[in-house]
Parts: C-alpha cells; sequence; structure tokens
C-alpha cells in the first residue's frame, strides 16, 4: 500500500515474454468444423469482395483514356461511340457493386458469428482449465485476473478474429489482385509504383512488434489495478467503515498513473506508424505520374489509361497496407491476450483418477507421520509429524489454538494441498500459513520436505478418484458461500455426484424440503414471499450469517454423504439456533464419519473422540469427560469459555425443561425470520440514468479536461492538414491526367511541375499525420486514466445498497471498470481524428467541386451523400444496439464465472465443476443465439455501407459523360468533381468504420457518467463531528426501518439507549436485526423514520466522513488487502501520524503481535491475495487491531471473535474490555461468554428486544437469556 511496495510489485509479475504468433492458430483452432467452414466461405467472399476495387480501376482507366481520346483532336471518336462506351463501363460498375455487396455481407456475417463463437468457446475452455487446477495455483492469482481474462481479454481476442480478420483478408485480397491488374498494364511503371510499398513494409516490420510489447506493458499495469479493484469492490462495508475509500483510490491511481505513464510511451509509436505511411502514399503519386508521362513520352504506353489504372491499383496498395496497421494490431492484441488463456490451458493438470471402491469411505482415515508446509513458506510447518486416526462411523473433533493446523487437515483430505509431489504450480501460492507462536511451535529452521502419508483403510488418499472422494464428503466451512441462485438451487447443488443427481425435479424439491427441516433452515424459508425460490443475492446478501450457515448445512447433508466434515459449522448461529442445528447435526452424523472443527467447544461435548492439537502436534485426545479429568490444553480450553451461570434453585431450574426451551426458541426464529439481517435489496435495474449521446458525452469529457487545450488545438490543426489533403490532391490529380493531352517538352515540363507539388503534399501529410498520431494518443492516454480514476472513486462512493443490487457484483464492476475506460480510450485516441479528418475532408472536397462545376457537383452529392449517410446512421444504429445486447449477456455470464472463481473451494468440494462449467457453457450459448439474431441485420448495414459508393461512381460516371458528350465540361474539371466527391464519400466510409468504436464508446461514456454523484445528492450542510470523547451515547428513538427494495419491516418503533462509555451486547436469533444495528450506526442504510441519536446529535444531520472517522468496525468476515501487515493495520488512518510503536500496541491489544513478529519479514510480511497467507484467526485479529489503532469513540464489533479460538478469544475479548474504557463499545455476538462482562445485553427476538439487562440480571430472570447461557453452558 505504500510507495515501497507498490514499486517493488511493479517489477513482479510482469514477464517481459513475447507471445507468440502461433496462438492465433490456437485461437481459430478452437472453433468447431462449422466455425471452419464458415470462416473458410468468409475468406473466399472476403477475397472476392476486395477483387472488387481493383476491377473498378480497371474500368476507370479505359473510362479515362475515352475521355481524353474524345477530347484529342483527330481521334475519330464520335458522340455515340463514347456514350456507348461510358454506358457499358457504369453497367460493369453496378455488377461489381452486387458483387461486392453480397459477398461482403456473407464475409462480415460469417466472421462475426464465428468471432462470438470461437470467443465462448475460449472462454469456456479457460473456466474449465481453471477449475481443473488445484487451489495453490487459484491462490496464486491475482485478484481480478480471471474476471479480466473472461472480460476484457476475450473481448480483444473477439474483436481481432471477427470483423478486422475480415477487413485483413479482404485487404490482403484487394493487394493481390491489385497488383495483378497493375502487371497487367504496365510491369515497369507498377515496381516503380511499388517503391513505396517496400517501405511501409519494412517500416511496419520494426515498429510493429515495438507497439505490441509497450501494449503489453500497459495491459499488465491495467492487470495490476483491476486486481486492487477486485479487493476493494469486494469488501467494500470494510472499505468504507474504515473511511479507507481514498486510500484504496491512491493505491488503484499508482496503476492507473502507471498505466497512462505507459501508455505515454505509445505516443511517438502511433505518429511514426501513420506518418511515414502516407508520406508514402502521397509520394506515390508523384513518383508514379514522373514516370508515366515519360513512359507516355517514349511511347511504352499508348495513353492515360495504363497510367490510371496502375496508379489507381498500386496506390490502393499503399493506402490499404496504411490501413492494415489497425487489423494487424487489433490481431496483434487478440494473440497477446490470448496468453492468459493458454497459460491456464496448456498448465499441467492433477491426476484426478483413481479408484472408486464403494467400501472406503465406510473404513477409518488415519494421517501417519504427516509432515506439512505450505509451498510460500517452506520453513514454517504446518503440521508436525502428525498421527492421528479418525474411526469410520463415529465423530471426531478437532479442536486447538487458531493456527493449530484443523483446517490444514481438511485441505488435506480434500485434496486441495498435497503432501507428495507437490504440483507445480504450489511455489506460486498463497495459502494460510502457520498460526500464533505463543499456541504453536512455529519451526522456521525446518526444511525438511513434507512427508507422511493418509490412508483411507487400506488405500493411499491420492490413489483415489478425485470427484468420487469429494462426492463422498459433505463439507461445510467457516465462511459459507452461496451461489447467486434460488434457495433451491443452492440446497439442490449438494446432490452433485451423488444417487440423486439425475432424478426429476419433485423428487429433489422434496430432498431440498426435507434437507432444510433437518437444518432448521425451513424455518425462515417458508416465512419468504417466494419460499424456495427466493433469490439470495450476490454472496448471499439477502439473508443473515446465520441463515446462510444453515442454508450450507443443509447443501452438505442433502446427498447423505458417508463423511461429514463440519468446520466451524454453526460459528455463525444464534444461541437458540445452534442448539436445534446441532441436534440435527447430531442426527445426520450417525452412522457416518464425522470430523468436527469447533471453537465453540459446547458443541462438540457429545463427540466420541476429541483430537487436541498444538503446533501441529496431537496432544491430547480422548471424550469430553476424559479430557477435563486430563487438566490439560482442553480443559484450559473449556475454563476460557465457562459461562457463570450463578446460583441454581432446582426448582426453578426445572422449570426450565428442553421442551420448552426448543417451543420458546421456535416461536423466537419464527418470529426473526420475518426480517433479514443482511437485508440485501431485491433485484434492481443495474444502472437507471438519462443516456448522453456520444456528442454529448465526449464532448463533456473534453470540456472537463480542457486543460490539454494545446491536445485539442494540436488535433483539430493536424485533421485540418490531413483532411484538406484530399482536395488539394483532388486538384493535381485532375491536372496530371490533363497533361496526357499535351505533347512534347510542354508535357514533361507540365508533369515535373505538378509531380513536385504531389510530393510537397506528401512531406506536409507526414508532417501532420505524425503530430495527429502523438497528440490524440497523449490525449487519450490521459483521458483514460483520468476517468478510469474517476470511475473508480465515484463507485466505491456510492451508497451501499448499489452494491446489494443484482446487477452490481463485484465481478461485474471489475469488469466495467477494466473495459469502459478502455473503450472510451479508443474512441479519443488517433481514430477520434478520423471523423475530423472526414469533416475537413467533405467541407474541402464539396467546396472545390462546386468551384468547378456545380451540376455534376449537385447531382453527385445529392444522390451519393444522401445513401452514404443513411447507411452510416442505420449501422450506427444497429451498432449500438448489439453493443448493448454484448454488454448485456456478456455481464451475466461474466457475472457468474466471478462468482464461480470466488467459490473455488466450494464449487470443487461439491464437485460442481462440471455442473458450473455447463451453465456458463448455457449462457454463452444464449448470447451466441441473440448475437446471431442481430449480426444478420447489422452486417447487411455494413456490408452496404462498405460497398454503397460503386453505384455513386457509377451515376457520376454516366452523368459526366453526359456532359462531357456535349462539351459543356472538359476532362480536368470532370476530375476534379469526381475524384472531390469520390474521396468525400470515401471519408464518410472512413468514419463508418469507426462506428462500431463509437458505439462501444457511447455505451461505456454513460455508464461512467450514471455512477456520478447527483447535484443534489448532497443535501443541505452536515454537521461535523471530532471525536466524543469518553465514548458516546447512542440513543435509538421509534426507529422503523426496512431495507430500500423490499416490503419487509425489520424494525417497527424500536427504541432503546446505550449510555456512553457502555459496553452493550446485542444477541438473540439469527435474522432478528443486530447485524441491521450496525449497519444503521455505521450508515449503511438509512432509516424511514424514528431518531438515531449520537451524543445528542441527529445521525442524519453529522458528516457521514467525519462520523466515521469515530467509529470503528469488525465484521465476522475478515478482510484483508494484498500489502504487507503494516499496511493493513494502517489502512483506515494516516500512516503519517503513526509510528512503528502504535502499530505494535494496536497488535499486542490485539493478541497478533508475537505471530507477526515471527514471521521472517515481521511487520513487513505481505498478507497475500486476499489475506490468504494468513489463517481464518489471524485474519481476524488484524482486522481488530486496525479497529484499535483508530482510537475509537465507538467501537462496533459484529461476531468479531467468531473465527478465534478459545485462548485468542479469551486474550482478545480482555484486550477489548481493557480498552473499552473510554469508548462506548457494541458487541453482537453468540458466544454469550463473551458478552458476560458486559454493562447492559439487549436481547432480540419477536421484532424489537425482549429482555435488557446485565448478565447476571438476566440469569435471575430465567427468561429467554437463560436458556441460551444454558444451552451454552459446558458443565450442563
Amino acid at each position: 500500500m505504500d510507495n515501497t511496495q507498490t514499486e517493488a510489485g511493479k517489477q513482479q509479475s510482469e514477464p517481459d515474454q513475447k507471445p507468440p504468433f502461433k496462438n492465433f492458430w490456437r485461437i481459430l483452432g478452437h472453433g468447431t468444423l462449422l466455425d471452419k467452414i464458415l470462416m473458410g466461405i468468409a475468406v473466399l467472399c472476403a477475397a472476392g469482395a476486395g477483387t472488387a476495387l481493383p476491377l473498378m480501376n480497371v474500368i476507370f482507366g479505359n473510362v479515362v483514356s475515352d475521355f481524353n481520346g474524345y477530347f484529342i483532336p483527330g481521334s475519330g471518336v464520335t458522340k455515340e461511340k463514347f456514350l456507348s462506351s461510358v454506358n457499358r463501363s457504369v453497367l460493369f460498375i453496378v455488377y461489381l457493386f452486387i458483387g461486392k455487396f453480397l459477398l461482403g455481407y456473407i464475409s462480415m456475417f460469417c466472421l462475426r458469428m464465428t468471432g462470438i463463437r470461437i470467443s465462448a468457446r475460449l472462454r469456456l475452455s479457460y473456466l474449465q482449465a481453471l477449475f481443473n487446477q488445484p487451489i495453490s495455483v487459484f491462490d496464486s492469482l491475482p485478484v481480478g485476473r480471471p474476471t479480466n481474462t473472461i472480460t476484457t481479454s476475450s473481448n480483444t481476442i473477439q474483436a481481432g478474429i471477427s470483423e478486422k480478420l475480415a477487413i485483413l483478408v479482404q485487404s490482403l485480397a484487394l493487394v493481390i489482385s491489385a497488383y495483378a491488374v497493375a502487371f497487367r498494364f504496365s510491369w515497369s511503371l507498377t515496381l516503380v509504383a511499388s517503391a513505396s510499398i517496400l517501405f511501409i513494409s519494412i517500416l511496419y516490420s520494426l515498429l510493429v512488434p515495438i507497439y505490441v510489447k509497450l501494449q503489453k506493458k500497459v495491459e499488465q499495469a491495467d492487470e495490476k489495478a483491476s486486481s486492487i479493484a477486485g479487493e476493494a469492490l469486494g469488501s467494500i462495508r470494510t472499505i468504507v467503515s474504515c473511511c479507507a475509500e481514498g486510500r484504496l483510490a491512491a493505491r488503484y491511481g499508482e496503476w492507473v498513473g502507471e498505466a497512462r505513464k505507459r501508455g505515454m510511451r505509445l505516443a511517438p509509436q502511433v505518429g511514426a506508424q501513420l506518418a511515414p505511411s502516407n508520406f508514402a502514399m502521397y509520394g506515390s503519386y508523384a513518383l508514379t505520374f514522373w514516370f508515366g508521362v515519360r513512359q507516355y513520352a517514349s511511347n511504352n504506353i499508348p495513353d492515360v489509361g495504363p497510367v490510371i489504372t496502375v496508379i489507381f491499383s498500386v496506390l490502393i496498395v499503399v493506402s490499404t497496407l496504411s490501413f492494415l496497421a489497425t487489423p494487424i494490431i487489433a490481431i496483434s492484441k487478440a494473440v497477446s491476450a490470448s496468453t492468459c488463456f493458454f497459460e491456464m490451458i496448456d498448465a499441467p493438470k492433477p491426476k484426478t483418477s483413481g479408484l472408486k471402491d464403494q467400501n472406503v469411505s465406510t473404513t477409518d482415515i488415519r494421517f501417519e507421520a504427516v509432515n506439512f508446509s505450505y509451498p510460500t513458506r517452506p520453513n514454517v510447518k504446518i503440521l508436525n509429524n502428525l498421527t492421528i486416526d479418525i474411526p469410520a462411523g463415529k465423530i471426531t473433533a478437532l479442536v486447538g489454538p487458531s493456527g493449530c493446523g484443523k483446517s490444514t487437515i481438511v485441505g488435506l483430505l480434500e485434496r486441495w494441498y498435497q503432501i507428495e509431489n507437490q504440483f507445480e504450480g504450489d511455489p506460486n501460492s498463497d495459502a494460510p500459513q502457520s498460526g500464533d507462536p505463543q499456541n504453536e511451535k512455529v519451526h522456521e529452521t525446518a526444511t525438511s520436505p513434507n512427508s507422511g502419508s493418509i490412508k483411507i483403510g487400506p488405500h493411499n488418499l491420492y490413489d483415489l478418484d478425485l470427484k468420487w472422494w469429494r462426492s463422498q464428503i459433505g463439507l461445510v466451512q467457516q465462511e459459507p458461500f452461496t451461489f447467486n441462485t434460488t434457495i433451491y438451487q443452492n440446497v439442490a447443488y449438494g446432490l452433485v455426484g451423488s444417487m440423486w443427481e439425475n432424478e426429476s425435479e419433485e423428487v429433489k424439491r422434496k430432498l431440498v424440503v426435507e434437507a432444510c427441516r433437518e437444518s432448521f433452515a425451513s424455518e425462515y424459508i417458508e416465512k419468504l414471499p417466494l419460499g424456495y425460490d427466493t433469490m439470495v443475492g450476490e454472496n448471499g446478501l439477502k439473508l443473515s450469517g446465520g441463515q446462510r450457515q444453515r442454508l450450507a448445512i443443509a447443501r452438505s447433508i442433502i446427498k447423505r454423504p458417508p463423511i461429514l466434515i463440519l468446520d466451524e459449522a454453526t460459528s455463525s448461529i444464534d444461541v437458540r439456533g445452534e442448539r436445534i442445528v446441532q441436534e440435527a447435526l447430531d442426527r445426520v452424523s450417525k452412522n457416518r464419519t464425522t470430523i468436527t472443527i469447533a471453537h465453540r467447544l459446547s458443541t462438540i461435548k457429545k463427540a466420541d473422540k476429541i483430537i487436541v492439537l498444538k503446533a501441529g502436534e496431537s496432544i491430547e485426545r480422548g471424550t469430553h469427560e476424559e479430557l477435563l479429568e486430563f487438566k490439560g490444553l482442553y480443559h484450559s480450553l473449556v475454563e476460557n469459555q465457562r459461562l457463570e451461570m450463578g446460583e441454581q434453585d432446582p426448582d426453578i431450574q426445572g422449570e426450565a425443561n428442553p421442551k420448552c426451551q426448543v417451543e420458546n426458541m421456535q416461536s423466537i426464529l419464527k418470529e426473526a425470520s420475518r426480517t433479514d439481517d443482511a437485508g440485501g435489496p431485491d433485484q434492481e435495474p443495474v444502472l437507471t440514468y438519462k443516456a448522453r449521446s456520444l456528442v454529448n458525452s465526449v464532448g463533456l469529457f473534453l470540456w472537463e479536461q480542457r486543460k490539454l487545450w494545446y491536445l485539442d488545438v494540436a488535433i483539430v490543426i493536424a485533421a485540418a492538414g490531413c483532411g484538406s489533403a484530399f482536395a488539394i490532391q483532388s486538384y493535381i490529380f485532375a491536372q496530371l491526367t490533363a497533361v496526357f493531352q499535351l505533347s512534347g517538352d510542354q508535357l514533361i515540363n507540365r508533369s515535373e511541375f505538378w509531380a513536385l507539388m504531389f510530393f510537397t503534399l506528401a512531406l506536409g501529410v507526414g508532417f501532420f499525420y505524425f503530430v495527429l498520431g502523438f497528440s490524440s494518443t497523449s490525449l487519450s492516454a490521459n483521458i483514460c486514466g483520468t476517468y478510469r480514476q474517476q470511475y473508480f472513486e465515484h463507485i466505491i462512493a456510492k451508497p451501499i445498497e448499489f452494491f446489494d443490487k443484482e446487477g452490481n457484483s463485484t465481478g461485474s464492476l471489475t469488469s466495467r471498470l477494466s473495459t469502459d475506460p478502455t473503450q472510451l480510450q479508443e474512441l479519443v485516441g488517433h481514430q477520434m481524428a478520423f471523423p475530423l479528418i472526414s469533416v475537413f475532408n467533405v467541407i474541402g472536397c464539396v467546396s472545390v467541386a462546386f468551384s468547378f462545376g456545380w451540376k455534376l457537383t449537385l447531382v453527385a452529392i445529392f444522390s451519393a451523400f444522401p445513401l452514404i449517410i443513411l447507411a452510416m446512421f442505420i449501422r450506427v444504429r444497429y451498432e449500438i444496439q448489439f453493443e448493448k445486447l454484448n454488454a448485456a449477456v456478456f455481464e451475466s455470464s461474466s457475472q457468474f464465472a466471478s462468482e464461480a472463481i470466488s467459490a473455488f473451494r466450494t464449487v470443487t468440494s461439491l464437485t460442481l465443476e462440471d455442473t458450473i462449467t455447463t451453465r456458463y457453457s448455457t449462457l454463452l450459448q444464449d448470447h451466441v443465439e441473440k448475437a446471431f439474431l442481430k449480426a444478420r441485420f447489422a452486417t447487411l448495414i455494413f456490408a452496404a455501407s462498405d460497398s454503397i459508393e460503386l453505384p455513386c461512381m457509377a451515376l457520376c460516371f454516366w452523368y459526366g459523360g453526359q456532359l462531357l458528350s456535349t462539351y459543356e465540361y472538359d476532362v480536368l474539371r470532370f476530375m476534379v468533381i469526381y475524384i472531390s466527391v469520390v474521396m468525400g464519400g470515401q471519408a464518410a466510409g472512413q468514419f463508418g468504420s469507426l462506428t462500431p468504436n463509437l458505439a462501444q464508446a457511447t455505451v461505456a461514456a454513460n455508464r461512467i457518467l450514471s455512477v456520478r454523484p447527483s447535484e443534489n445528492s448532497n443535501d443541505g450542510e452536515k454537521k461535523t463531528v471530532g471525536r466524543f470523547e469518553g465514548g458516546a451515547q447512542i440513543d435509538f428513538k421509534s426507529i422503523n426501518f426496512k431495507y430500500p427494495t423490499r416490503d419487509v419491516v425489520v424494525f417497527k418503533n424500536l427504541s432503546f439507549t446505550i449510555e456512553k462509555g457502555q459496553f452493550a451486547a446485542l444477541v438473540g436469533p439469527s435474522g432478528c436485526g443486530k447485524s441491521t444495528i450496525i449497519g444503521l450506526l455505521e450508515k449503511f442504510y438509512g432509516y424511514q423514520s424514528g431518531t438515531i441519536a449520537i451524543d445528542g446529535h441527529d445521525l442524519n444531520t453529522l458528516d457521514v466522513s467525519s462520523y466515521r472517522q469515530s467509529v470503528s468496525l469488525v465484521s465476522q468476515e475478515p478482510a484483508l488487502y494484498q500489502g504487507s501487515v503494516k499496511d493493513n493495520v494502517l489502512l483506515g488512518v494516516d500512516p503519517a501520524q503513526f509510528t512503528d510503536e502504535d502499530v505494535q500496541k494496536a497488535c499486542k491489544d490485539a493478541n497478533i503481535h508475537d505471530f507477526i513478529s515471527s514471521l521472517p519479514e515481521g511487520y513487513n510480511t505481505d498478507v497475500g491475495v486476499r489475506g490468504l497467507a494468513m489463517s481464518g484467526g489471524q485474519k481476524q485479529r488484524i482486522c481488530i487491531a486496525r479497529a484499535l489503532i483508530r482510537n475509537p469513540s465507538i467501537l462496533l464489533l459484529d461476531e468479531a471473535t467468531s473465527s478465534l479460538d478459545s485462548e485468542s478469544e479469551k486474550h482478545v475479548q480482555e484486550a477489548i474490555e481493557r480498552t473499552a474504557k473510554g469508548r462506548t463499545v457494541v458487541v453482537v455476538a453468540h458466544r454469550l461468554a463473551t458478552v458476560q462482562n458486559a454493562d447492559v445485553i439487549f436481547v432480540f427476538g419477536e421484532g424489537g428486544i425482549v429482555e435488557t439487562g446485565t448478565h447476571s440480571d438476566l440469569l435471575k430472570r430465567r427468561g429467554i437469556y437463560y436458556q441460551m447461557c444454558e444451552s451454552q453452558a459446558l458443565d450442563r
């Protein structure tokens, strides 16, 4: 997060390798037989369409020869013969139009469809390959890379193998046929005219590789920025609560700035590509006419016809080569983008096949002398010569301090990691690492390799078939993941790989309902309006933590797995729910091998065997009673969680019988299930905004960046210079054509003069194109960098409800952050200058044409221009719709893929790889089908706009012939007007070729503008508050609240008060609104009526930023960011104002200092992507240190110690209680031992607060709180 770390990061993971061009053929190889047939047809048709212009040149040469012959005295050409020749040539041009239109349509349509189909198959292959890799490879990837690959990189590939490939093939065919025509008429003149081609070829062979290399560096910087954005958007509540938006924006801005700096290096490269090629094109006019006149004077050619044919044929080649840069660069980008795909697709895959013995899962599991270290830190042992037996059909509990290796055992059993034959990708992984040194021996000097074995009966674990083995296991993880689909589908995913996988929907639904009843999830599901068909939202945001956990339990038990692994399965469930869920787990654990990991020891009292781990070793084993008698580590862990139950009256105690407890609990939970703890909104449109036109949006961006006026001026002047060249060229060209009517010295002198004028024009054009390329690339790099940064800042400044919306998932927003500014950059780059060149071109050409003859000009303009403009208008309209379709459908498929990737562990444990890829394939296929319908009409318009100039030429020739036949016009006037109008039409065609970029950029620009804060978003002045000395009083007065787009009322007239400096606890069933209180205090959501007063100040009148500076939040699911431990602790504060001692003190208070100090790099240790280098407990303690260093007046703890072992929890609890002095502490807790010392406890249920008091007061009442305590008391 600091500059040192960032700069260091820039030197890492950026291999400077040139992607092999064979990747292009590999891309095409992903097509099916149908794709290859269509591509073959498309290539042939594109080649045929490319021959139209060279054939047109033959006709043009013949017509000009006829014109000159008609005006040469004594030629013998009559008016009738002249008109007959003109009419025949016009008819040939019409035939060419029909042929080019049909062939162009077929080629464009076929390549567009094959491009989309191949792109879809590549995306699917990448996802399949990713899920075939071990988790170490996945953990090594930057956060944004998989999403970036299946969105931005895939779109780049699609562009390179669709229309751009058609343009390339058509252009190559044009070059070949043009040369054939030129050599047919005059080989010597053709060779002279081709001198410029050799120059351009050598130039591009040198420049294009340099451009691709520089472009790759820009893409690498963009990928780093995407990784930061993915981390930030994936934990936006943490970012907002820490007031770290500016800090993350600064980190993001560093890489955006780096991309901008690297992009600026492209400016001279683009200028160097545009300038010499255009200079060569105009220089060829001068050289070829000069040599052609001499050939004519020497009688080596009969007339001007061959000269015109050769000049236009070779110059078509020159101009085509100059514009080949666009498709070649697009294809080069596609090849470059394919590297990410093929690196994953080609990666070696671990062995997955093996035994499928149906009796394997009914035998014991044994770890024999297992030594294991994660690949990134081989000198830190996680498991140290561990030997344990897990008997079949019994419940085995693993307990011990955080980081002692419990979850590592789960990872090894799930085969996410291997003991032997470490996979090649592992050295790059970031995996959970060793735990706290005060609870374990950190063997920093250990260098021994991993060893030992895991036996399933007589078989080695790695001899079993991987998917079959995982299908035998039901896993419930500490942080449950739910997919963004219905509750029914989430639970039904557990049937994959089981005997019920292919049953009917009716049978599956019965199984889902049964599993949900067993996990006690049905209580809240059946209260929802849509029941089991309710969408849970991204990451289950529409469900509370406890509700998600019960859903995950249902998913794990639905297939009746022989082996059940519960990794903190009830950590997120309230006390009352926990007891029933625990009973359900006890029930489903019978007759199956069950492995339970728990910090809440009340959940494992009934285990057949408890194994106590410390420092990766098994130090105690036995039953609950046996270990208590032993009075070892387990005994001390139990003592740490003991609840003080006070004096017991046998009579009173007897009243609280289990039946009453269950009934009371069910009534409370039924009421609580009407609300939603997390309360994500229902699905809404992603964005609602008034769309701006292209001119309005781009104009706004340019106006806002008016400080770059000098670049704008340079672009306009350069565009004017380039555009006016067409009009000047038409005049010079006509003069040189008319020269062939002369003879002798006059012929030579006039031809030399006008050839010199052409060469002068070439020098000017070369200069202006260099200025144009340099200035426009510089402008685009600056604008893209500025608005990419603003886009990110505006998104993370959005209210939390924005991120709750269905379409605003992390993957979707990260994808838009990457693609939208890039599309804007492509528009305001050198391609932005093409429409400007076209405008100046049209103005100049039309002006010149009118000055020479208004009749032919009017006919040409009013016939040709309306057709061309209409074709362009319809083309833009269809292309915008097509891009919207692409964005909408690919966005949904990308969102799905991103969600699946983020749930990698869940997907692999449920063996959902095939299910996920099948679903992804269906989404992609749906996109292809919709794109097919749109492409039929869109490519029809494209083909028409690409060939419409031919009938316009035919009309000009016919009417021009009529005027020439009466001698009203001479050849010079006709040629000036014709070339001017044709060049003007070609300029409009050039503008049309940019429309795909315009369509994409219009949609992208509107999305960028849509997230800007509205002008009236800050309604009135907000009061700025400083730190509340001694804490702050929190007063809820008649609060009514429901989430923005839901009709379910969470609170109705809720009122309670937390006094200044109090330690207040909120307890109660899942879904009763405890976390909603935290959300309201953090101002994540606004309430509908009532008042929340903070030290007498209405919360709605306080400035959000200054208020949050006084509040710290530690959430249930800890979020760390790539960077050092120190960076993460200082996330929400100004690092300059805190010393290393301050950081260490906060970490000591959070009981994490000793562990950090034991690491080789101490506080500078990188926590890895998403904090994966740390265990769950270590991450949580770093988050607590991050909260404490801010010295908050109000400390909010939402299940902050749920991930900690009992010993660490005790230390952290003592630290919180010790540091609570002078601040108000609000704790949401399911573990009641952590809040028994609270000043006040609020018990939620039945839509509000049902009990209030201290721990001892509430116990005396023998009410709901008392029943909750009894459920967790280890001595009951």
